[in-house]
């Protein structure tokens, strides 16, 4: 072959790069390990504080999820009116990457731009896209770090309309330079717009070039505040695991007593279950794939038990249904876990059934069947058994601490567990001190019991 000929070549591998992102994994990246630090660790809140607060953000997440799995469109929240709830609600050797909590649960410290911005942004499991706001803004929300100046940084690249990721988008636009211009929306009319570029990223001390990013200069709604965008890392394209190649990831999250715990995120090869941390074997379940939201890791929950008792409902309760609607999604996002309206109240009714105690409102909480423990005090309580049954035999064996929680104030003890319509969330109540393990390539979904700061 002629000289001029593999430049050629060479060139066209240049381009479809620089048109596409990230190729194949960047070798550094693979193997990390990321702490996460739950979102009130360093609020000093109290015990009802940290259940209002963690049923609060739970909502408000559990309706977005909802609304985009089934085409609704919810009013757009304020920030105003969104600082106002949660200031009544509150009452006031390894590579290392500090995450702190936001709306989505968790934010994740990282760095763009040469020379490197550090911010931080909302993880997020239930999307994909990666975005930052940027200047000059249109419409942008405060946030405590520096807007990003695409100007300033030397590794900042516009994609054009005709690049693959462009047309990965949901919504997408030809600007008048030819620039991918995108549309991307929450469910609740939150949303961001700007233009689809690559740009350099920075997780610890490893860098990672030519990620795809939304760099938005207008940028709305409730929800964002506590970050300065959002890393997806959901099942599509543009998912921050998509663009770095990662096969696969987990994370194990320490319990709500221990809010101030470190929670392991491990990326591509270092995601496996660790033997010698478990304390029972691992099992697994296949990842569903539903077209109508492809960015969703969907798992197919075949049935409950609760106590002795496998509670009586039709295996079709948490399926898709054809419209799309319907299913169960595995979300580290949502503290509370959501079950269909016919879940729901059979499980609720079997909880009554086996409960010896009266049960009580638990609307001051957030949370809606609650039960009032003892004088004696709730640890003499006997709490039945909680068993998610999933297809292939999987079977998630819950401690109560995982779908149970006490206010000792009140001597209220509650059920994490609460009703929806057109999805079912599993959310990270009942994943505290679990190592999960999602294998993309595999359509696998692995979970292990595991003492998450030991890990």
């Amino acid at each position: 072959m002629g000289s001029v000929a593999r430049l050629l070549l060479l060139l066209a591998a240049v381009a479809s790069c620089a048109a596409g992102g990230l190729a194949a994994t960047t070798p550094r990246l693979d193997g990390m390990r990321v702490r996460l630090t739950h979102v009130d660790a360093h609020g000093n809140y109290s015990r009802l504080q940290l259940l209002q607060r963690a049923a609060r953000r739970s909502h408000h997440r559990m309706s977005r999820l909802v609304a985009r799995a089934t085409g609704a469109v919810l009013p757009a929240a304020s920030s105003t009116s969104s600082s106002k709830a949660a200031a009544a609600s509150s009452g006031g050797g390894d590579l290392q990457v500090p995450v702190h909590a936001g709306n989505g649960e968790f934010l994740m410290d990282l760095a763009i731009g040469t020379p490197a911005l550090s911010y931080a942004a909302i993880v997020d499991t239930g999307s994909d896209l990666v975005w930052t706001q940027c200047k000059p803004c249109n419409e942008c929300f405060n946030q405590s770090t520096p807007v990003f100046d695409p100007s300033s940084s030397s590794t900042y690249a516009p994609l054009p309309c005709s690049s693959d990721l462009c047309a990965d988008l949901p919504t997408s636009s030809c600007t008048s330079k030819q620039q991918c211009g995108y549309t991307y929306t929450y469910g609740d009319a939150s949303s961001t717009q700007g233009v689809l570029a690559t740009e350099t990223f920075t997780l610890a001390k490893e860098k990672a070039p030519g990620v795809a990013f939304g760099c938005g200069d207008t940028n709305e709604g409730d929800g964002f505040a506590q970050g300065a965008g959002l890393v997806g890392l959901g099942r599509g394209p543009l998912s921050l695991v998509s663009q770095l190649g990662l096969d696969k990831f987990s994370y194990c999250l320490t319990s709500l007593d221990d809010a101030g715990g470190k929670s392991p995120l491990l990326l591509g090869s270092a995601a496996a279950i660790s033997e010698s941390a478990a304390t029972a074997p691992a099992q697994s379940t296949p990842l569903v794939k539903n077209p109508s939201q492809p960015s969703f890791y969907y798992v197919s929950l075949t049935g409950l038990t609760v106590g002795s008792t496998r509670v009586a409902l039709p295996r079709s309760a948490f399926a898709i249904q054809d419209d799309g609607t319907g299913g169960v999604i595995v979300d580290s996002g949502t503290s509370i876990t959501y079950l269909e309206v016919q879940g729901y109240r059979a499980l609720k009714k079997a909880f009554v059934a086996q409960m010896s105690l009266l049960a009580v409102d638990g609307s001051a909480i957030g949370l809606d069947l609650c039960f009032q423990a003892p004088a004696k005090g709730a640890d003499q309580v006997r709490v039945p058994k909680l068993v998610l049954h999933f297809d292939g035999g999987a079977d998630l064996d819950l401690p109560a601490e995982n779908y149970m929680v006490l206010d000792a104030g009140s001597g209220a003890l509650c059920l994490t567990v609460m009703a929806s319509r057109g999805l079912s969330i599993i959310g990270n109540f009942q994943q505290q001190n679990f190592q999960f393990v999602y294998d993309i390539a595999g359509d696998t979904l692995s979970f292990a019991p595991v003492q998450c700061d030991k890990l």
